[in-house]
């Protein structure tokens, strides 16, 4: 196997003879579970290889959404999120996890409230530059979309609270609790709300779907497809932008 790119062109031809790459592995997979291993054909690091192979050199999107209907609602958003980690180890320090959540986060709004209600900006875009509230603003309630609470973010919360806003952190569960942290050594626990991101996507895509399963599919594909508007607008990094696999995409 080449370090480099796990496949050999003879092995990529064939794979797109049979439907691609995602669908090949989820039948291997789903081989490999019913005879009882625990692991699927490719670890995480070989599958994200694949997927950036030779389009990284175009740059083109390598993140790639594929609905596994054996898995959760929640496992699905998150195995995008760990494609876009292994992204960003490849990158030269851009932060693409925090970028995908901001503008997942940004899609999710749009769709709740209508494209036009709310402002979305690139995510290098400093709150200070533009004077706003926090990444994004509905109504009173000022979000903040970040992978790492920081005590900068805890003092920007109460400037939100002492201009009449009511913040709200939205971070990786890892982050939920280091966040309270620091709220309560501010003295702000008990008036900043902590959410957990990947908790707070998939609660929307569940109410849109109106908690039948089947519909969730559609439902999360439709919040991708403006994700990847929203990222067409503000940001000029295509590899920030999620493939749709023919399977996904299709409803």
């Amino acid at each position: 196997m080449n370090t480099k790119y796990p496949l050999s062109f003879d092995e990529e031809q064939a794979i797109q003879e049979l439907g691609g790459f995602e669908r090949c592995r989820a039948i291997a997979d789903a081989v490999l579970k019913k005879n009882g291993f625990q692991r699927g054909l490719f670890r995480a690091s070989e599958v994200m290889r694949i997927r950036m192979g030779r389009v990284v050199a175009s740059r083109g999107p390598v993140i790639t959404f594929h609905f596994d209907s054996g898995k959760s609602l929640r496992a699905n958003i998150d195995d995008m999120l760990l494609q876009a980690e292994e992204v960003q180890k490849n990158s030269h320090g851009t932060n693409y996890v925090g970028a995908m959540l901001q503008h997942l986060v940004g899609a999710k709004l749009d769709l709740v409230l209508g494209p036009g209600k709310i402002q979305h900006h690139g995510f290098s875009v400093a709150d200070h530059s533009t004077e706003r509230k926090g990444d994004y603003q509905v109504e009173a309630v000022a979000l903040h979309v970040t992978t790492h609470p920081t005590e900068a973010l805890v003092r920007k919360c109460g400037e939100n609270l002492r201009v009449g806003l009511k913040p709200v952190i939205l971070t990786l569960g890892d982050g939920v609790s280091g966040a309270g942290f620091l709220l309560k050594a501010a003295q702000l626990a008990d008036r900043v709300d902590v959410l957990d991101v990947g908790q707070f996507l998939t609660a929307n895509v569940y109410e849109h779907s109106l908690f039948k399963a089947a519909a969730c599919k559609v439902t999360l594909s439709k919040l991708l497809e403006r994700y990847n508007a929203i990222v067409e607008t503000c940001e000029t990094d295509p590899l920030l932008k999620i493939k749709l696999s023919v399977s996904s995409a299709s409803v």
